[in-house]
């Protein structure tokens, strides 16, 4: 079976290359263009099967207006969680839903946060832990159908790149410990505003691999799980944002009230 995954990632990057091609001449004759990705959707067919993971796909972004690489990538993952519901949040909604659940101190800590990368990664694991689901990035796709890869006993798959657990892919049942750890250490990061190591420390994948630590986990590799950039690139997902990148803020810009600890 990974042998067909892997030749599904090589055709898929093959085809997100020409759609990124394509893309270049599309949005210089129509430079004001956009396509809307939906707030809510419902699966393309109902699944017999049951899973301890909630069959949710959950993305947030800066916008839902988005040029045709990233609304292609969105349709791509629409095909691969056939049997998921789609749920698209806001920048807006993210601080909703945080304030309709989450206790005083975690809502104190997510408003310090004044970079919207650091506000979707507290975000998503805060809702994954809350409700369960499957997070993307909004750059990423499934690289085969979710519920070939989820088995229905299954309450977390944690993705596993080179090195490290990243967080750009996460599917759990609802109160993940590791998720309840993770939060801990990012709710500790912000109260101490520590950002010397960025988004990445504050908010992003280290938080998630101090939480995990030495413990097992169920993991799958990128490869053969999710992979990002094979549609869209930052030229086309900022489109409307330029430098708007995570990676272009500086330290002191991550925080309200920023500042080394």
């Amino acid at each position: 079976m990974s042998f067909w995954i892997i030749v599904a990632n090589r055709l898929e990057k093959i085809l997100g290359t020409v759609v990124k091609t394509l893309a270049y001449p599309f949005h210089t004759l129509f430079p004001k263009k956009r396509f809307t990705i939906p707030t809510h959707a419902t699966p393309l067919c109902t699944s017999k099967h049951k899973s301890a993971i909630p069959k949710i796909i959950w993305q947030t972004n800066y916008t839902n207006r988005v040029s045709l690489p990233v609304y292609a990538n969105y349709l791509f993952n629409r095909l691969m969680g056939y049997d998921f519901e789609y749920r698209y949040v806001s920048t807006e909604e993210r601080l909703v839903f945080i304030k309709q659940h989450a206790s005083e101190r975690f809502i104190s800590a997510f408003e310090q946060l004044s970079d919207g990368a650091a506000q979707a990664d507290f975000w998503r694991i805060f809702v994954l832990n809350h409700t369960g689901g499957v997070y993307m990035d909004i750059d990423a796709h499934a690289v085969w159908p979710l519920s070939k890869m989820i088995r229905p006993e299954d309450s977390e798959v944690i993705l596993m790149t080179k090195h490290n657990y990243s967080n750009y892919f996460i599917a759990t049942a609802p109160n993940n410990p590791h998720l309840a750890k993770t939060l801990e250490i990012i709710v500790e990061n912000i109260e101490k505003k520590d950002v010397r190591g960025g988004v990445y420390d504050l908010t992003g994948p280290t938080a998630l691999n101090k939480a995990i630590g030495e413990s097992m986990v169920n993991h799958r590799h990128s490869k053969i799980t999710c992979i990002q950039g094979s549609f869209t690139n930052e030229h086309f997902q900022y489109i409307d944002k330029p430098k708007g990148k995570w990676t272009h803020k500086k330290q002191d810009e991550l925080l309200k009230q920023g500042g080394l600890e």
